[in-house]
């Protein structure tokens, strides 16, 4: 168990008690990496040199017992883009070579389906003609939820995976798609894992993009699967990193950031993200060390020592809010502040536009505000702000600061 006492700031990391008494042979360690897709800048690093595109942060890869990352891509040769609301990305399944330091993916989210179920059955064969284990996706519902379970060591590693189901993505009954949000089926499914694994990993992908703080609803959620018995949950989505809260003495990264995820900014946030090691052992987990890392055009690279120190205290700033309920609701009514009724005018302007323009897309992109969890708290707390009256309520400043840093702050 630990907590934000007895998480080492400086260096991002936690370790129970050295002296404690271990049995060797009965620890692994697993990084977990964010986001990753052979897209743009990236795509052809990884078709011709693989490797080189993770720099200095293939030796901790190599060094790790299992090695977990979430493909935000499907690798085929064949498929057409889908109508959906945001962008559409695809590899080819010559890709796939890149993810050779990769024991398993996982496939819940938003990006998986791009190029319809065809090419999502390609991306399995691709994955599966390496070895590369995968979850939370499926050609049914009951495929989607099914956890997978990871053995080394001696030790059972459980991965449980999910997202918000984007552009109604979902899977359902017979129907192909990724593990949505059902967070009874989630809550039920790590409750009934607790007696059959050392260790269950919840990781998820979901929230709004680019901003420094979780919406509480996302908040509620992970704890709702610490509740349920999770040694660990991950976010990832909002391309950015966000903090970690210590959770009943569980950890929870909201968001590791980009990985091998390439956008085509200066924007700093945006270049940063982090891996986590984690130890297990037969009672959970005994560690772990948070990996931030830059992005740059040729691939990643690990921060060295006065870049690793400025990251942390950052790190430490957007992590203290998550400690309480009422400051996260605090940082969340910050960031609808700085939304404020431009952000507002300027998002359905771009919508309506977009509807005149190309009817399909604007359509995706109005039902994507209707029916996925992130754009429809959003608006619809922002809109209770305006008819509360609280839109020009005081918010305190720090918050603020951060949120206009993550996304306006130049490298």
């Amino acid at each position: 168990m630990v907590s934000a006492i007895d998480f080492n700031w400086e260096r991002g990391s936690w370790q129970e008690d050295p002296g404690k008494p271990r049995e060797k042979a009965r620890t692994a360690h697993v990084c977990i990496a964010g986001d990753w897709a052979p897209i743009r800048a990236f795509a052809p690093l990884i078709e011709q040199r693989p490797e080189s595109v993770y720099g200095d942060l293939l030796a901790p890869l190599e060094a790790a017992d299992l090695c977990i990352v979430n493909l935000e891509a499907p690798l085929s040769d064949t498929g057409l883009p889908v109508n959906k609301s945001g962008a559409v990305f695809k590899g080819e399944k010559k890709h796939v070579q890149g993810l050779a330091s990769f024991d398993a993916v996982t496939l819940a989210n938003n990006h998986v389906f791009d190029f319809g179920v065809e090419a999502f059955d390609e991306t399995l064969q691709a994955l599966d003609s390496r070895g590369i284990k995968w979850t939370g996706a499926g050609k049914n519902l009951d495929q989607a939820a099914s956890p997978l379970i990871l053995e080394k060591n001696g030790l059972k590693i459980a991965i449980v995976n999910f997202s918000e189901g984007e552009d109604l993505s979902a899977a359902s009954g017979e129907k192909p798609g990724v593990m949505g949000w059902d967070l009874p089926r989630m809550e039920a499914l790590v409750a009934s894992l607790r007696k059959q694994v050392d260790c269950i990993m919840v990781i998820a992908h979901c929230g709004i993009e680019y901003i420094p703080f979780p919406p509480p609803y996302v908040a509620r959620a992970f704890e709702r699967m610490v509740d349920a018995g999770a040694d660990i949950v991950i976010g990832h989505h909002p391309h950015v990193p966000q903090g970690v809260q210590f959770y009943k003495g569980v950890p929870i990264f909201y968001s590791l950031g980009n990985f091998v995820f390439y956008q085509p900014t200066d924007l700093k946030f945006r270049k940063l993200g982090l891996m986590v090691d984690v130890g297990v052992n037969p009672s959970g987990i005994f560690s772990f060390e948070i990996l931030p890392y830059e992005i740059h055009d040729h691939g990643l690279e690990l921060l060295k020592e006065e870049s690793k120190q400025a990251f942390f205290c950052k790190f430490k700033e957007i992590s203290a809010p998550l400690d309480t309920p009422e400051t996260l609701e605090q940082t969340w009514h910050a960031f609808l502040r700085y939304y404020g009724t431009k952000g507002f005018f300027n998002e359905m302007t771009m919508i309506m536009d977009k509807i005149k323009t190309d009817p399909q897309k604007g359509a995706a992109m109005f039902r994507n505000r209707l029916t996925t969890l992130q754009h429809h708290t959003h608006l619809k707390d922002f809109m209770t702000m305006i008819v509360e009256g609280k839109v020009e309520k005081e918010v305190p400043r720090e918050w603020t600061s951060i949120i206009d840093q993550w996304l306006t702050q130049k490298r």
